[in-house]
């Protein structure tokens, strides 16, 4: 039990062996279409692995030993929504837990407990229990400045599902491109959405491509949160209706990274029609209760007028039914007792929104900010923060007290964000990811307590032996003593 990442709360390891027997199976109590697809997520991989049959089964009886055993209890609710307890003995693992999402997190650890890719198919013996410490534990792609293809976001949701990460939200907006396809103004994504950083091919989802993702990530019990970046970060839009404009002319699409300059025309009440009926079908495709309005770095918005948009645009995504989240900047404004922020950069407009009650996911930039290089050799990625962003940067920080002066129980959780300008494809998008993505997982789930940089890189190097067998193109850090025999 030595290398499980995150690191549970609470491990107490026993002298034996379980072993995965040919003939084992995974019983299930009570067998329904969602605990089925449950196992089928354990099964599946451990089937690839070893090549045994792992049928599903109703119930426990008849199991052989050697077996798997994944239950829904009503008998233990301090494990919570996320929690679970993981007896293994000699003759079994026996996965419990209080919801269907508990018992999906615990079966990434059990698959954690077992080889990653080939036998004997033994585990230590032990009792794990083990719940998160945040309800939000995020990761953020910037599908706008480069597109990533339905599949692709696919396999970042896979990755993030295997680092108990619940969280994904998707940046579907900015200058460089709108990404998501607007019944009402379909202009955004012919016109829109055919630019890309560097002028690459662009590229959108459609509805139903949208809600395939949804939906891919709900039944790894992750919550996709859509941004759509207003009032500033509107080229696309800009580029795709004139009237949204002050000047009424539209502007070119923007192949550029330069941010700040573009602003809905707010004195115009087309403006808001325009972000009512994007929020209104964005809202409709979207079952998780955040829609994310972006109001980051809008240099070319009065501030009167910044603050008079978001306190209308906040009742916008309350009458579309859901709750607002936006960048820290919205700070500035006043806030719905409902709305929460991300703060990123400036730790005074952050606490002016938990000043209001807002809730934050923290994403501190040089902590969080997985755009940036992680040395002066990296090929690809930014340096904005002052600085570079090694895996032990990723690691070596608290959500709830990295910003002085914030209210007790002011964290939502935490997130990290990853911005596409300098990279275009999915293997880059992992070396940006990964390991820094394990590292922050474990600073959104484990009780900070028993967070040890030095015992977290010892079981980071015995983890790249599962992103090996994962095919992951993770970045070799030199901070950590990587196994020799993977």
């Amino acid at each position: 039990m030595k290398n499980l990442l995150p690191l549970p709360v609470s491990v107490t390891p026993s002298n034996g062996t379980f072993v995965l027997a040919p003939e084992a199976v995974i019983a299930l109590t009570p067998s329904t279409d969602e605990t089925a697809r449950i196992a089928q997520a354990l099964a599946e991989p451990l089937r690839r692995a070893s090549g045994y049959r792992l049928p599903v089964q109703a119930g426990a009886a008849g199991a052989p030993k050697g077996s798997l055993l994944l239950a829904i209890t009503r008998l233990d609710a301090g494990l919570g929504n996320e929690g679970y307890e993981l007896r293994v003995d000699p003759e079994r693992m026996a996965l419990t837990a209080l919801k269907p999402a508990g018992l999906f997190r615990g079966i990434q650890t059990v698959r954690q407990l077992l080889p990653a890719t080939e036998g004997p198919w033994r585990a230590e013996t032990g009792v794990i229990r083990d719940a998160p410490r945040f309800v939000w534990r995020g990761f953020m792609l910037d599908v706008a400045r480069h597109f990533f293809k339905v599949e692709e976001v696919q396999r970042v949701l896979d990755l993030m599902a295997f680092h108990k990460l619940n969280v994904l939200h998707l940046h579907l907006t900015d200058d460089q491109g709108w990404r998501i396809h607007i019944h009402s103004w379909p202009n955004l994504t012919k016109v829109g959405g055919s630019s890309a950083v560097g002028g690459g091919p662009g590229g959108f989802y459609t509805q139903e491509q949208y809600k395939a993702i949804v939906e891919y990530a709900r039944a790894r019990y992750i919550t996709v949160v859509p941004e759509v970046d207003l009032p500033g970060h509107v080229n696309a839009a800009l580029a795709s209706y004139p009237e949204l404009n002050a000047s009424g002319q539209a502007p070119a699409v923007y192949t550029g990274t330069e941010v700040g300059f573009s602003s809905l025309a707010l004195d115009r009440e087309i403006s808001y029609k325009f972000a009512e009926d994007v929020l209104r079908e964005l809202a409709a495709l979207t079952p998780g209760p955040f829609l994310h309005i972006g109001g980051d770095e809008t240099h070319s918005t009065p501030d009167e007028d910044y603050r008079r948009f978001v306190e209308r645009i906040q009742a916008l995504v309350q009458k579309a039914g859901k709750v607002c989240i936006g960048w820290e900047e919205i700070g500035r404004a006043r806030l719905l007792p409902t709305s929460a922020a991300q703060y990123w950069v400036n730790g005074e407009t952050a606490l002016k929104a938990a000043a209001q009650g807002s809730r934050l996911v923290m994403s501190p930039a040089t902590k969080t900010y997985l755009d940036q290089k992680y040395n002066a050799g990296t090929p690809i990625g930014l340096t904005w923060t002052g600085g570079y962003t090694e895996v032990q940067d990723c690691y070596d920080w608290d959500p709830e007290t990295f910003l002085p002066g914030l209210p007790a129980g002011a964290v939502l959780g935490m997130e990290a964000p990853l911005w596409s300008e300098t990279f275009s494809t999915l293997a880059d998008l992992e070396f940006m990811a990964f390991p820094r993505l394990c590292a922050l997982a474990e600073v959104a789930w484990t009780p900070a307590a028993r967070r040890s940089w030095t015992d977290f890189r010892t079981r980071l190097a015995g983890h790249g032996a599962r992103l090996n067998a994962q095919g992951v193109n993770y970045y070799p850090s030199y901070q950590i003593p990587w196994e020799a025999s993977f």
